[in-house]
């Protein structure tokens, strides 16, 4: 294969004689959705904290953390550096780095590659472009930078994972307990780690660059650790970017009134 070059392969399109179109299909359709409800979710500017009036301590995930004095007036303000010139939307300062993180993840490229770009669009099936330039050209030449997201992810869990602790809090209520609010928030942390743990810059980061693991033994057990993790990355990568909305509906639904988070203990 030559960059740049012309593609080769069969005068037809593909041998396959299976529904080779569904996956790219319902991963488009499902990106699209999520794309479409967290831009909305991030522009509503309210209802995305559930506070002391209701006995809560609960944030969105597309809130979190809180950067800006327009959010402290309506949400927790537990933020250490206020912005006070910016007077829309919190959230959206927000979406860079979890977003950044997704979009240059080596299972979400493939994902939008296939269902968008149709570079393939599946195995075994021709690529819908006649010359293939890789990832050596401008814009995607910067997917190399996701090693880099990846601190920046880790940054954000942690800030979630201290929402998650927080939502332990019910002022008013009995002080400290358990409602299933706290469960969605603990359930989004923790589907967030095991996501950003099973990524392959993880997993090269512990283990590459090593010719004998059996000079680095505790790296070669974070490596062993992390490579079974690494097998589910695609389950997890769907799976925690469904819980995310799932976590910022409640919390919605909640702060809206639309029912009352119910306490476990």
């Amino acid at each position: 294969m030559i960059l740049g070059g012309t593609r080769g392969g069969p005068d037809v399109r593909t041998l396959r004689r299976d529904r080779w179109g569904t996956n790219p299909a319902v991963t488009a359709a499902y990106l699209a959705a999520f794309v479409a409800y967290s831009t909305w979710a991030v522009f509503q500017n309210k209802e995305y904290y559930v506070g002391a009036s209701m006995h809560r301590d609960l944030i969105s995930p597309f809130y979190s953390p809180c950067l800006t004095y327009s959010c402290a007036h309506g949400g927790p303000g537990r933020g250490f550096l206020f912005l006070a010139w910016w007077t829309i939307s919190p959230g959206i300062l927000v979406l860079a780095g979890p977003l950044g993180f997704r979009a240059t993840c080596y299972y979400y490229r493939k994902a939008y590659y296939r269902s968008y770009w149709r570079s393939p669009p599946a195995c075994g099936v021709a690529d819908g472009h006649h010359r293939y330039s890789g990832e050596t050209r401008f814009p995607l030449i910067l997917q190399n930078i996701h090693r880099y997201f990846f601190f920046i992810a880790l940054l954000f869990n942690t800030i979630l994972t201290i929402d998650a602790v927080m939502a332990f809090r019910l002022p008013g209520d009995g002080g400290i307990g358990v409602s299933v609010g706290t469960i969605v928030l603990l359930v989004n942390a923790g589907l967030l780690w095991a996501y950003t743990l099973s990524c392959h810059a993880c997993r090269h980061m512990c283990g590459g660059n090593v010719n004998q693991f059996s000079r680095h033994p505790i790296r070669h057990k974070i490596w062993s650790i992390l490579t079974p993790l690494n097998a589910r990355h695609m389950q997890l990568a769907w799976a925690s970017l469904t819980f995310v909305a799932v976590a910022d509906i409640y919390v919605r639904l909640v702060a809206s009134g639309a029912f009352t988070d119910p306490k476990i203990f």
